[in-house]
């Protein structure tokens, strides 16, 4: 293998390593997020999807859905995947 070609065949698999350790830190970002809120008792807004979905955390199951009550609507249940954002007060 030459120089070059061993080279950039390095720097891609460290920029794809780079992508997958800050694809993994979102998910738990936005949980932590989530946990927080829960423990303040604060609402918060959820974007999934180009949509805004408000509420109070009332429940997290880590790596799978987080459940909020809503004054619209008395329990909503959001898989985790599926959050873009979280926006907290």
């Amino acid at each position: 293998m030459s120089g070059t070609l061993a080279h950039s065949l390095g720097a891609a698999v460290l920029a794809f390593a780079a992508q997958a350790a800050q694809a993994t830190e979102v998910p738990h970002a936005i949980e932590q997020a989530l946990s927080a809120a829960l423990q303040d008792k604060r609402g918060i807004t959820l974007y999934v999807a180009g949509q805004t979905v408000a509420g109070a955390v009332t429940k997290i199951e880590p790596g799978a859905w987080v459940e909020l009550r809503s004054q619209q609507f008395g329990r909503i249940v959001v898989r985790l995947d599926r959050i873009d954002a979280v926006a907290l007060p």
